[in-house]
């Protein structure tokens, strides 16, 4: 019940009645007001303070159908009892309809008030209900959008991030060109040349992030096509006019795309140091599905494994490519049957600890 002494509004133009049931339902714990005609009954809800409503079906003026719509256009209406004295059950279907919470036939000698008393409460327990449930889903609906407004921002910030991390980076990536461009050493030269790739790299993934609907994948032909253009732009551009890019439209997670972008960095700088020593050549990045896992190939038409081991060399790229391979859980092997130099880097589509998160918790 609303409250401890309910409220019921008995519209009836029987007055006589209308003494009987306030009597009645008084000793039953309700206040009872009598509204002899529908326009007096409206007049009265309209005042406010009524929990429920026990309607008459045949009265002067407007009857108790009419009177129920017009109850019902009332913002939080109190649930409504239809009463008659009719036997006739189209009159209950009709005013169920309409949207009575109950209906019972009444009698001149007041029987059918134990019947109005149970009505009465279990229109209240039903609205009470209702309210309940209504106010749940506003609830709720409530919090989806207070959720997605969360969401809008936090990605928002996201965005603002990468654009802010995407942008230090590569301003480092250009400091780190123009230190290359003007070293006089070629092994410094190479070394900067070097460490601005594996920068831009980086860089790339963030700015793809930035750009990209999804903060959550890189897609990967996308990410090497300009990740390869800003090792065109680099000291070493003038060795990479020939450096190629196949690849499809494959998407995985950001850490997962820096570890194959440093990869390529790593494996492309290789060809351009050891694999041409007369000038430029042919360079050729590979990317495609190969069953559920994925295939990256960066190869070219040069001298050869073999004859690439320079005695300067420090090791590094290697160690950077074997870390890599171990992020992305990969294997990279040497293509022996290609003329020239092939390196072949096979990896899952999606992390092993991400494909066990999802399967966790999908069971």
């Amino acid at each position: 019940m609303t409250s401890p002494t309910p409220t019921l509004l008995y519209i009836d133009d029987d007055d006589a009645l209308a003494r009987l049931v306030d009597r009645g339902l008084t000793r039953r714990g309700y206040r009872v007001v009598h509204a002899a005609s529908g326009e007096e009954g409206l007049e009265r809800l309209g005042q406010g303070g009524i929990d429920v409503v026990a309607l008459d079906q045949y009265m002067p003026g407007l009857d108790g159908l009419e009177t129920l719509e017009q109850i019902l256009k009332i913002p939080d209406a109190p649930p409504v009892v239809f009463v008659t004295a009719s036997q006739d059950s189209a009159i209950a279907v009709t005013a169920l309809k309409a949207g009575a919470a109950d209906y019972l036939v009444k009698d001149v000698q007041g029987d059918f008030i134990p019947l109005l008393h149970v009505a009465a409460d279990g229109a209240l327990r039903q609205a009470a209900l209702q309210r309940a449930r209504e106010e749940a889903e506003a609830e709720i609906h409530a919090s989806r959008d207070r959720y997605a407004a969360l969401a809008a921002e936090r990605e928002l910030l996201l965005r603002e991030v990468n654009h802010r991390v995407g942008n230090s980076l590569q301003i480092i990536a250009s400091l780190l060109h123009l230190q290359a461009s003007s070293a006089a050493q070629d092994e410094v030269k190479a070394a900067l040349t070097n460490a601005m790739g594996r920068v831009a790299a980086v860089a790339q993934v963030h700015r793809r992030l930035y750009t990209s609907q999804d903060l959550k994948s890189v897609v990967l032909n996308q990410y090497l096509d300009s990740l390869l253009e800003d090792l065109r732009r680099s000291a070493e551009g003038n060795r990479m006019s020939r450096l190629t890019l196949k690849a499809e439209p494959i998407e995985i997670d950001p850490d997962r795309a820096v570890a194959v972008g440093i990869i390529v960095n790593e494996l492309v700088m290789n060809a351009v140091k050891y694999a041409y020593p007369d000038g430029a050549g042919p360079i050729h990045v590979e990317l495609k599905p190969q069953g559920d896992d994925l295939q990256l190939a960066i190869s070219d038409d040069g001298v050869g494994f073999s004859d690439q081991a320079d005695p300067r060399g420090t090791g590094m790229g290697q160690r950077i490519v074997s870390a890599m391979a171990a992020k992305l859980d990969a294997s990279v092997e040497r293509d022996p049957g290609h003329k020239g130099t092939r390196f072949v880097v096979r990896f899952a589509r999606v992390s092993p600890a991400l494909d066990k998160s999802a399967s966790a918790a999908a069971s």
